[in-house]
Parts: C-alpha cells; structure tokens; sequence
C-alpha cells in the first residue's frame, strides 16, 4: 500500500490540541518536529554546538509540524478531508491565534491534483438499503430505486467512503419521513442533509464552521436538483455564535445529525437538545471505540436516551432521542 504524508503547520502550543483532534479521527501515529524544543535544546548544550548538522538546523527552523501518514486510497482521502475539516474547526475555536495557521501540505501536492486524483479511487457505491452514491462522471449501468446522490468528491469530508459516513446515512434512512426537517450540523459535503431531502424531508438547515463548506454544500445540492427554497447552508460555530443559534432555533427538528468527532459532539450535545422536536432523534457519528463512553455520558447528561449504537471498524454511531 502506497501512503501520503501530511504535514501540519501549527505552534508549540498548537501540539496537544492537534494531537487530541488527530487521536479523534483514530489517528495515533505522529511525527511531532518542535522548533522550541530544539531551540531549547541547542541553548542549553552549547557546548555540542560543533555536532548539529547544518541541515539539520535549517530543517527545525520555522514552524512547528505535526505529520501523519494516510493510505494513498479513497478512505485515507476521506480521512485527509476529515482532518481539514476539524482543523478548520480548531482554527475557528483559537481566538488569540496560538495554534499558528493549521493549514496541511499533502507531498507538495496542489489542491487541483489532489481533487483530481480522486477519479482513480472513487466509484459508484450502494449505502444502506436506499441510498446510491455516485460520483458525477460515472453513469449507472441499469436502473435503480434507491435514491442517487451525485457528488465531485475531493472537495470537503463526506463523500460516502468513511465509515462514519456510511453509519449515518444508514441511520438518516431509517428516519427520515416525508414532510419532515433535518438539520445537519457539521455539515462539510453536505452529503446528511442533501441525501435526506432525497429521501423525502421537506426542509434541511447545514451548517459548518469553515466557510468553504457553504459553497460546497449548495454546489452538491444544485448537482442533485435541490434548490435553496429547500435547503439552508449557514457558516459559524453553533455552540458559540448566537447569530447563527438564532437562525438554526427559527425552526424545530425532528432528525439532526452530527457526523464530526467526540470533542465537538458532546459540545454540541446541549444545543442539539433545544434544535428538536418532541420525539425527535439526534444521530452522531465520527466517533471512535475509545470515546464511546465520553460521547454517551455527555449526551445522558443533556437528557438523551441512548437508542442504539452501531459500529463498523473503530468507528461508531450513536442514536438517541
């Protein structure tokens, strides 16, 4: 198996909470190079000066990074946009900037390669018992009565080929009634929420914290005949930006869904409580083995029933209501 390296720029200070997001998505494996720690090191032995190598210095200078290594296949370019999309979350959360830029670099790859080398991966694929996702330059080869979700994957996490994802949808079909509202929060793709208008919701709400997801979102949406009389895609940080609290609270719901990690679900898990209706359903997912009990204690906590929990892998989704 062919691998990518994935290096991510933060800080000293950026270290353990990158490393925490990281260990979320079930990624343990970290390369950590420490400008601090190496300036500390070299002031505090001078006296080994003459033994550093040049280049040794001048790789250590600069920013600190954190590198991890993805399989170069479709569930490790799922996995990269899942890593960008918490980032991106973390990047929004550190108001006083000490966590540096949080950008990746992929091998030197552009963005333009890296969503075009997705075609050599991705291909259509059955979810559930309903759902067909199919990335838009493929043509299905006879007809179906599942619904088809149309995407261009590489753009922003959730394409289908995740485990979480896959959970949830699974999930999203069992729940999804016609008539209904849906309210997809961490959104990225959109793929939860324009798959269950598919399915027959009357309305959906999205909304993610990096401001790429609402074209991204509206782009797939529009891929897949839904206008904006249906569908609302909103940018912000729903546990601490009342504006965007306020125009989610405008309606109630009765299925939401958070496919993210464990850190932000239990974040979440209050607001998520005054979003839905009575007899409603929250479905979250992105959650690994480790943190099953963290999720499910938060979520006790906050006044939910725990309805079911599915895993696949390292990987879980938990139902409640």
């Amino acid at each position: 198996m062919n691998w990518i390296q994935v290096t991510i720029f933060t800080t000293s200070a950026g270290i353990e909470p990158v490393s925490g997001r990281l260990y979320d998505l079930g990624v343990t494996g970290l390369e950590i190079e420490d400008e601090q720690d190496f300036k500390d090191f070299l002031e505090n032995n001078k006296q080994y000066w003459d033994y550093v190598d040049d280049e040794l210095v001048k790789k250590m200078e600069g920013e600190t990074k954190v590198k991890v290594y993805v399989s170069d296949d479709s569930a490790g370019r799922e996995l990269l946009l899942a890593i960008k999309s918490t980032l991106a979350h973390l990047k929004e959360l550190d108001t006083e900037n000490e966590f540096g830029r949080l950008e990746t670099e992929t091998d030197n790859m552009t963005e333009e390669d890296w969503a075009n080398n997705w075609r050599q991966y991705f291909r259509t694929m059955e979810i559930g018992e309903k759902i067909i996702i199919k990335p838009e330059w493929e043509e299905l080869t006879e007809p179906t009565d599942r619904v088809v979700f149309n995407i261009e994957p590489g753009m922003s996490f959730g394409t289908g080929s995740h485990y979480t994802t896959q959970l949830c949808l699974e999930a999203l079909e069992k729940y999804i009634t016609p008539g209904i509202k849906m309210l997809d929060l961490g959104c990225g793709s959109g793929i939860l929420s324009i798959i269950s208008l598919l399915l027959g919701a009357e309305e959906a709400v999205a909304v993610d914290i990096d401001p790429n997801a609402v074209d991204t979102a509206y782009a797939n949406a529009a891929r897949n005949g839904i206008d904006k009389s249906r569908y609302t895609v909103l940018s912000g940080n729903v546990v601490t930006d009342t504006d965007i609290q306020e125009k989610i609270a405008k309606n109630k719901y009765e299925v939401v869904a958070a496919n993210i990690v464990a850190d932000v679900i239990i974040g979440l898990a209050p607001k998520a409580r005054e979003y839905m209706k009575e007899g409603g359903v929250f479905i979250t997912s992105g959650i690994i083995d480790d943190r099953i009990d963290d999720v499910t204690s938060a979520l006790k906590e906050n006044g939910f029933n725990i309805i079911k929990v599915s895993r696949r892998k390292d990987w879980a989704s938990i139902i409640c209501g």
